[in-house]
């Protein structure tokens, strides 16, 4: 009795572990009766299934990412890109996902063609500006939308709903990323020259401005100067008037200083005068009288 106890306890334990399973929060699990679905569980926790009648499929239940391999695209204004994308799923209808293409491995072989399908799609009615910078976002919006359209009907639904569509790099081929690079430098040396050449011409306007108001503001200072030199030697020229006629021997003799002052400097010329010449008379007195002179002398060559 004792041994067919034992027995009975390994054959309810064996059944207990063959109709028992647990479905993990990672995963969703379609329990199948000779092939046959009978039914999908969504819900994590513990479940029962017929012995040896039933078994147990487990399809993922977490967000699984679709890698594109890079291809290349045109674009609406003629310009070729280089795109590199990817796609999040998810398995929204498990028993459809299995009864379709059983297994991940095969759903993405499947839906790579689809993506890439659409991705030259919509890619190909933007314009290079769009698609590098200015409207991304609203493009990869686009690209999941008709992807879902894609896997939802007619024989690619696959029981998969995608949740986005990244775009990971857009690029030029190398060798029109070299044309666009050699003509950008061109452009820009001639923006360069072009910025030159209008600097120089400003610089030559400034010039030709400035000296100009040199020109105008020397000839002003000069006649200024000129004006005002006039004015000095006519008021000059009244003073000594006044002066000679108040004192004409006083103005005779500023005169003689003024001439000596003027004529005994140094230098390389040279004078030879006598000594009772009239131009020294204030040297022999200091009224400048003339000596009287002796008339029976005669006059030297010199002047003496």
């Amino acid at each position: 009795m004792r041994s067919i106890f034992l027995v009975l306890i390994a054959a309810l334990a064996f059944l207990a572990y063959n109709s028992i399973f647990i479905v993990q929060q990672t995963q969703q699990a379609i329990v199948l009766q000779f092939g046959d679905p009978k039914r999908t569980i969504t819900d994590p926790g513990l479940e029962f299934k017929i012995p040896f009648v039933q078994n147990v499929i487990f399809i993922d239940n977490r967000i699984l990412d679709l890698d594109s391999p890079a291809q290349e695209v045109i674009a609406s204004d003629q310009k070729r890109l280089v795109v590199d994308a990817f796609a999040r799923f998810r398995i929204s209808d498990p028993l459809k996902f299995f009864q379709r293409v059983v297994s991940v491995e095969r759903a993405s072989s499947r839906l790579s063609p689809i993506l890439n399908s659409a991705v030259r799609r919509v890619l190909g009615r933007a314009t290079f500006e769009d698609i590098v910078r200015d409207n991304r976002p609203a493009l990869m919006r686009q690209i999941t939308d008709q992807v879902n359209a894609s896997t939802r009907s007619g024989e690619t639904d696959f029981g998969v709903s995608f949740i986005d569509v990244k775009i990971r790099r857009a690029d030029l081929p190398e060798a029109n990323s070299q044309a666009i690079y050699r003509r950008m430098q061109t452009e820009r040396q001639q923006e360069a020259a072009e910025l030159r050449a209008q600097g120089n011409e400003s610089a030559q306007r400034v010039r030709a401005r400035a000296d100009r108001d040199v020109t105008v503001l020397l000839a002003e200072a000069d006649r200024e100067s000129q004006q005002t030199r006039g004015e000095g030697d006519a008021t000059r020229n009244t003073i000594f008037a006044d002066a000679y006629g108040r004192d004409p021997e006083f103005f005779a003799f500023y005169r003689s200083m003024q001439a000596y002052e003027a004529g005994l400097q140094s230098g390389d010329t040279q004078l030879v005068l006598s000594p009772n010449s009239d131009f020294f008379r204030y040297f022999r007195e200091s009224s400048g009288a003339a000596a009287p002179r002796d008339l029976n002398r005669p006059a030297s060559p010199t002047g003496e």
